[in-house]
Parts: C-alpha cells; structure tokens; sequence
C-alpha cells in the first residue's frame, strides 16, 4: 500500500464531537480514490460504481494530518476495484479503512462502460517503474 496524499484536519471538517466528521472523510476517500485510479488507468472518464464496506476505527482530531493508502485490489475489463486506508500521519492509528472501492471506465459521450485495457499485472508493473524513477 503507497500512501500518496495528506490533509490537515480543519475546524470545517469536524462534527458535533469535534473529531472528523464521517461524511468528510468519505468525501476525502471517494476523492484520493478516484485520483489514484484515475493514474492507474491513465484516463479521467471514470465513474464511482460502488463503495464497499466501510469502517471506522479511530477518530481523527483538528489539527492532525491525516494520510491515505491505496492499492489496487482486482482489475476487470472495464473497472478497477481498490482500497483506501486513511491513516494519522504521526500516530500511524488507522482512522479509516474504505474496501471494495469500484471505479468504471466510461464513454464520455455515452456514459457507457468501455474496456480500458489494462491488467493488474501491468498496472504492477507500472508502478515499480515508477517508484524506480523518483527522485529520492
């Protein structure tokens, strides 16, 4: 799992109990899972299909970075299923884990689903190349 983004938790974010307002969180997901799959499948005509369970474990605090994992779970023909775990960045604590994450590659004049192309063994692959030419 890469984790490959951050936010900062603000006084906007949070509910009644001033922790992370749920629906915030899953704003956040739906988002940095698209964003992901997105470069995965090098293409932005995706749909969200479907979100899978999703369960909280801790809560998150103003003020705390929050950090988001994913990896990509199973390639279909027309989709890509991954997983988000949001996580505070100085605790490692998991806040959130957010299964079964399904994107749809669509037409963009049709809004039907179209194959991309693309295998979990190439996307595998894609990555390492990738994480071989960081500048680090």
């Amino acid at each position: 799992m890469r984790f490959l983004s951050r936010r900062l938790v603000m006084p906007n974010d949070l509910n009644y109990a001033n922790s992370l307002f749920g629906g915030r969180a899953l704003e956040w997901i739906d988002e940095e899972a698209a964003i992901y799959a997105i470069c995965q499948l090098e293409t932005n005509c995706l749909v969200t299909k479907h979100i899978g369970e999703i369960s909280f474990e801790s809560p998150a605090m103003q003020g705390d970075v929050v950090e988001f994992g994913l990896v990509t779970k199973k390639v279909g023909r027309t989709s890509i299923t991954v997983t988000c775990l949001v996580r505070n960045k100085a605790t490692k604590k998991t806040i959130c884990l957010a299964d079964d994450i399904v994107f749809v590659q669509v037409d963009p004049e049709s809004r039907l689903p179209i194959p991309h192309g693309k295998t979990l063994e190439a996307l595998e692959t894609q990555t390492k190349v990738e994480i071989n030419t960081l500048n680090m």
